[in-house]
C-alpha cells in the first residue's frame, strides 16, 4: 500500500509555512518563515506587507520543505491548504500556491479551516479523546468548541467583540510594550502584583465572551493616571490584566466539562502559549477525571504541520475542493465542509 503523504500550506497571517506529513504521524518537514521582525516596528501585522512577503517567501519555503523531507511532488498524495479564516491577501498567496501545485501535479486539493488546525496540533502530543473541549484562543479568535468525534465542531461560545489575543496586543501597545503583545505581557507579569482592579465584562453563565471592555478599561486607566501626573506600574498592570483576562476565560469555559461530560480539554491558538493559562487550566482540573492537553510552544504559533494533520483526516474522507476554491476570511469552523 502506498504511503499517504500530505503537503500542508499555511499563510493566513504573518507566517509562511509548509509541512510534509507521512502516514498521519511522521512529520518529514515543517518549515516556517516568520515575519515578526518586520511587523514589530509597526506594533502589529500590516496586511499588505504580509501578503508581499508571503509572495517572496513561499517558493523558498516549498523547496526547503521538499528537500528536508527528501521527496518530490510526484510522491505527494494531496495538498492541504488554509482557506480561512485569516487576512484575505495572505490567504490568497498560500491558496494560489496550492492550486498551482494541484493543477501541475494532478493532486487532490484539500481546504482546511485554520482553527481546526490549531485544535489538531494537539495530536502531535497525544490523540484527541471525545467528548473533547477545545479552548481556542488567539489574536483573532476566542471560541469554545466541543467535539464528540473527529471533524465534528460544535461552537458553544465565542467572543462578541474583541478576541482575547487582540486585547493582549492592544493593552501591550498602550503601555509601551513590544509586539507580539501577549508575549511581552506574559513575561512582564511575572515581575508584578495584581494591584489594579479591572472589570470582567459579560461575567455571566453563558459561554460567550467580551474582551473589549477590559481593553477599554486599561486605556482609560492609563490616560487617567497620565492626566494626574501619576506613573503607571507596568508590571503590576500587566499582571492585573493577564489575571483578569485568563481567569474570566477559564471561569466561563470550565463549567462545560460537567455539562458536556468532557473527557479531554485541549488548548489551541497563539494565546495557548501563555504561561498563566497553561498553569491554571492544569491546576483547576487536577481533581477531575479529565485529560488536559497542553500543546508544545511550536504548535501554538501558526505552522503548516497542523494543517497537514487535519488534511490527513480530510483526505481519508475525500473532502476535496475544485480548483475554483477561493479564500474565505470569515469561514466558520462548523462549515468546514462548505467551501
Amino acid at each position: 500500500m502506498a504511503d499517504k503523504i500530505i503537503l500542508g500550506i499555511e499563510s493566513s497571517c504573518d507566517e509562511t509555512a509548509i509541512s510534509i506529513l507521512k502516514n498521519d504521524t511522521e512529520l518529514l518537514a515543517n518549515v516556517v518563515s516568520t515575519q515578526i521582525a518586520v511587523h514589530k516596528k509597526y506594533g502589529g501585522v500590516m496586511p499588505e506587507i504580509a501578503s508581499r512577503l508571503h509572495v517572496e517567501n513561499i517558493g523558498v519555503v516549498l523547496k526547503e520543505a521538499l528537500d528536508t523531507a527528501g521527496i518530490t511532488m510526484e510522491e505527494v498524495s494531496a495538498i492541504a491548504v488554509t482557506s480561512g479564516p485569516g487576512l484575505i491577501g495572505a490567504l490568497h498567496v498560500g491558496l494560489q500556491c496550492a492550486k498551482t501545485l494541484a493543477l501541475m501535479y494532478h493532486k487532490p486539493l484539500i481546504p482546511v479551516h485554520h482553527l481546526s488546525g490549531h485544535i489538531y496540533a494537539n495530536e502531535y502530543v497525544k490523540p484527541l479523546v471525545f467528548p473533547c473541549l477545545c479552548i481556542v484562543v488567539s489574536g483573532g479568535n476566542t471560541e469554545l468548541v466541543v467535539m464528540d468525534k473527529h471533524l465534528s465542531f460544535n461552537v458553544i461560545g465565542e467572543t462578541r467583540d474583541d478576541a482575547i489575543g487582540e486585547a493582549f496586543d492592544k493593552v501591550a501597545r498602550v503601555v509601551g510594550l513590544s509586539y507580539p503583545g501577549g508575549v511581552s505581557i506574559d513575561r512582564l507579569s511575572k515581575e508584578g502584583k495584581h494591584t489594579y482592579n479591572l472589570p470582567r465584562p459579560l461575567n455571566d453563565h453563558t459561554y460567550d465572551y467580551s474582551y473589549s471592555g477590559i481593553k477599554t478599561a486599561v486605556i482609560n486607566l492609563v490616560n487617567k493616571l497620565k492626566q494626574k501626573g501619576e506613573e503607571v506600574n507596568v508590571p503590576d498592570l500587566a499582571r492585573s490584566f493577564q489575571d483578569t483576562a485568563i481567569d474570566l476565560l477559564l471561569d466561563k469555559a470550565l463549567p462545560a466539562v460537567d455539562e458536556y461530560n468532557i473527557k479531554q480539554v485541549v488548548l489551541a491558538g497563539g494565546v495557548s502559549a501563555n504561561s498563566y493559562l497553561r498553569e491554571q487550566v492544569v491546576k483547576r482540573l487536577e481533581n477531575k477525571p479529565v485529560d488536559v492537553v497542553i500543546p508544545p510552544i511550536w504548535c501554538t504559533t501558526d505552522n503548516a504541520a497542523m494543517i497537514a494533520k487535519v488534511g490527513s483526516y480530510l483526505y481519508d474522507e475525500k473532502v476535496f475542493a475544485p480548483l475554483s476554491l477561493s479564500a474565505n476570511p470569515c469561514w466558520k469552523i462548523e462549515d468546514y465542509r462548505k467551501f
